[in-house]
């Protein structure tokens, strides 16, 4: 019997130490094991792991109602029995839904917490909210949420999906001799999957299309988002003038004849609005390469020099998920499509245009992609929504209205949040401002295994056992592997898994019938796994699958290489046709242009953003940061496991600058420095980087918000210092990748304070 643990960095396998201690060891199969989950079990028994329920003490001794939402974040906790935390939660689900009807409850759950199917903490809490009446819910994600919106104008819904676009990465090493990449190409990302997987391979497939003779170029501020190897070049430019770059390039494409005028009018439509555009017919500037140089520092010659060779050759544009985290986050993917087209090599085999490669290790994986089944959640009886990203606007603003895709949300009056599965102190934007909106409501529901600083800004707190300590089927619908995750270790005395706490939650709202359906964990496991055997009959049965740990489509080998997306359309548009409006790519969409946006026009544009190193606010804030994935984590996930800890300094998180910008301030190598503007203050140490631009910082996301008493984050999360604006109108996507910040040395002792006196 194989026992194997199943993450979001992969598959680990269990064996134990020279102690007799359980270890995670790399999974024999991977030919890349990420390194980031093998100390995971070292959280089990952390000082700051959540061992029972805990309510706010004034909320449990005077009631939601009496005890003010002022002191939440700021006072003790009562420890209590998981009876009276069910029926204290219970009753309020009552209270509220009498009172102000189930759109005024908020189910704050996101994706990451586990990458099992059936310990999904989404699915768990959003089954039992729906079965007690419904709730108002999110839509899209922080990670693609500008583009989820944008392209289904463009290619139609079928290319929703973060994953969709890319050809696979054996047509891109055999079909594609320039790969141009936007954002670059941040390797550590390919270690991570949703659902967990058995073997990364995306840095293999990179290395094989240099080995193939594909030349890269990538455009990005740090020299270390482009792989390494003779065939590489990298290209800096300014943070957020991407668009304008390929805007140059669509331009010269134009100027010089170079452009695919039979695909243009076969395939694409609005093309004839969006030439007018880069000519400048209506503000008398055209969008030539000079234009695209003043704007994103890239010398005019280079942008040239390359467009020509996208049309010479046969290329693929690639945009990293990074670009449109950002104010006009759009704008790069429409600007890459009108590239690609213009260039004339979409439906070529791996070639066109693709989004988000080694963003995870699925995408462009020449895999059969398993589709299954999950805990299902059941109907969601409330209709009132929230694009992901706004949910400071939903507790500032009740009764008020946003623009979102066409349509005006109203925004109903939240009176209790439960947040289960993630932590919204990690990835929400202006963190200072989300924690006055969280005073807000009347209580705070917050199921979480460790004091992340969104479970001290609850009145109840549900400890949740870690994905070690409990069985699961793990698999991701864009990868081939299934795993049985076996249960390491037992939880602590006293801490449930969700299934658990919820079954009695469900007991007392009267509905536990119809939320466990009588049914054991081991059931529930069974039925899930016997869902995606109905789909592919050649998976062994549940018994022989949980012996030896794990299953996969087309094990070991490379699966039929996927249909290219678009060669049937490019072939014959009118036999295969997209499912956009005109049926066609939408250079040009009727429908986005009709929506009136301000952010947003009807065809790719450069518009600029309120921050960035072009704008009158670089004058008092004069870096740009950057806020990536950090290479030594999953988000804020095992913030305090031992890579994530052996990357930081004294308990600092590392930021870096470049060997100018250093100089300039007078700061070395491993100085606390304070980063700060008008939304909020953090501390990290200095790391000098020589292959990152002047006038650019970079501070990974994921550190957790520890604010001192004067508001200074010692934890050195960058949404202390983000934005909460939208990407556009059109997708209310978050942007924090459009953040003016100044540094400065910090003078205070670390871990203490400093009332910013010089």
């Amino acid at each position: 019997m194989t026992h194997l643990f199943a993450t979001h960095f992969g598959t680990y396998e269990v064996g134990t130490d020279a102690n007799g201690k359980r270890k995670l060891l790399p999974f024999r199969h991977d030919p890349d094991p990420s390194e980031m989950g093998l100390g995971y079990l070292d959280l089990a028994d952390h000082p700051e792991r959540i061992r029972a329920p805990m309510v706010r003490k004034s909320w449990l001794e005077k009631g939601p109602l009496a005890a003010t939402g002022v002191s939440r974040g700021r006072e003790d906790f009562v420890e209590i029995s998981w009876d009276k935390a069910a029926g204290l939660i219970a009753g309020e689900l009552r209270r509220v839904r009498e009172l102000h009807g189930n759109q005024a409850i908020f189910a704050g759950s996101y994706g990451w917490a586990s990458a099992g199917r059936f310990h999904h903490a989404q699915s768990q809490l959003k089954r039992l909210l729906n079965l007690a009446g419904g709730f108002t819910s999110s839509v899209n994600s922080y990670s693609y949420g500008a583009a989820a919106v944008l392209l289904p104008h463009i290619l139609g819904p079928d290319y929703k999906d973060a994953c969709d676009t890319s050809p696979s990465w054996n047509d891109i090493s055999e079909g594609c001799q320039l790969l141009v990449g936007f954002g670059g190409f941040r390797l550590s990302n390919a270690q991570v999957e949703s659902g967990g997987t058995g073997s990364h391979r995306a840095v293999e497939w990179l290395r094989r299309c240099q080995d193939k003779g594909t030349r890269i170029v990538v455009f990005s501020p740090a020299s270390s988002d482009a792989p390494s190897g003779p065939s590489v070049r990298h290209v800096p430019l300014r943070p957020n003038t991407d668009a304008a770059v390929m805007l140059g390039m669509c331009h010269t494409l134009l100027s010089q004849g170079l452009f695919d005028c039979d695909f243009l009018r076969r395939c694409t439509t609005g093309y004839c609005d969006f030439e007018s555009y880069l000519v400048g017919e209506a503000d008398g500037i055209a969008k030539d390469a000079e234009w695209a140089s003043a704007i994103s520092g890239v010398p005019a010659k280079t942008i040239v020099e390359i467009a020509e060779d996208l049309h010479d050759v046969p290329s693929l544009v690639n945009v990293a998920w990074s670009l449109q985290r950002a104010r006009r986050g759009e704008q790069p993917f429409w600007a890459a499509i009108a590239l690609a087209s213009m260039a004339g090599h979409v439906g070529k085999r791996g070639c066109g245009f693709s989004f988000g490669l080694t963003a995870v290790n699925s995408v462009g994986q020449p895999v059969r992609r398993l589709k299954g089944p999950a805990f299902e959640q059941g109907s969601n009886p409330v209709r009132s929504f929230i694009p992901v990203a706004r949910i400071t606007d939903l507790l500032e603003n009740p009764g008020g209205r946003i623009d979102y895709d066409g349509q005006v949300l109203e925004l109903p009056d939240i009176r209790l949040v439960w947040w289960a599965g993630g932590n919204p102190f990690h990835h929400h934007q202006d963190l200072n401002r989300l924690a006055e909106a969280f005073r807000r409501p009347e209580t705070v529901i917050v199921t979480e295994n460790m004091w992340t600083a969104t479970a001290k800004m609850a009145d109840i707190v549900l400890p949740s056992a870690f994905p070690f300590e409990r069985d699961d089927v793990a698999a991701a619908s864009r990868e081939n592997w299934l795993v049985y995750s076996r249960r390491v270790m037992d939880p602590p005395a006293g801490v449930l898994t969700d299934h658990e706490a919820y079954c009695l939650i469900a007991e007392e709202l009267g509905c536990r019938q119809q939320f466990d359906e009588g049914l054991t964990t081991d059931d529930w496991l069974a039925r899930i796994y016997e869902g995606y055997r109905e789909r592919y009959p050649e998976l062994p049965d549940f018994q022989a699958f949980r012996v030896r740990g794990y299953a996969a489509l087309d094990e070991g080998e490379l699966a039929p290489s996927p249909a290219n997306h678009f060669r049937d359309f490019v072939r014959d548009p009118n036999a295969a046709p997209l499912k956009t409006a005109s049926g066609r790519i939408e250079i040009g969409s009727s429908a986005v242009r009709g929506f009136g946006y301000s952010d947003i026009a009807g065809h790719p544009v450069w518009l600029a953003p309120e921050e960035w190193l072009g704008a009158p606010l670089s004058a008092k804030h004069p870096f740009h940061l950057l806020s990536p994935q950090p290479a030594h984590r999953l988000h804020g996930q095992l913030e305090y496991g031992p890579a994530s800890q052996a990357a930081k300094l004294d308990g600092y998180e590392r930021f870096t600058l470049s060997e100018i910008d250093a100089r300039r301030l007078t700061l070395k190598q491993d100085d606390l420095c304070e980063l700060y503007n008008d939304r909020g203050r953090t501390i990290a140490a200095l790391t000098i980087d020589g292959g990152l631009m002047p006038g650019v910082a970079v501070l990974a996301t994921g550190g957790w918000f520890r604010p001192d008493a004067q508001g200074v984050d010692h934890g050195g999360n960058p949404n202390t210092l983000t934005a909460i604006t939208p990407a556009s109108h059109l997708s209310q996507a978050t942007a924090p990748n459009s953040c003016l910040i100044s540094i400065r040395p910090w003078p205070g002792s670390a871990g203490g304070t400093y009332d910013g006196n010089e």
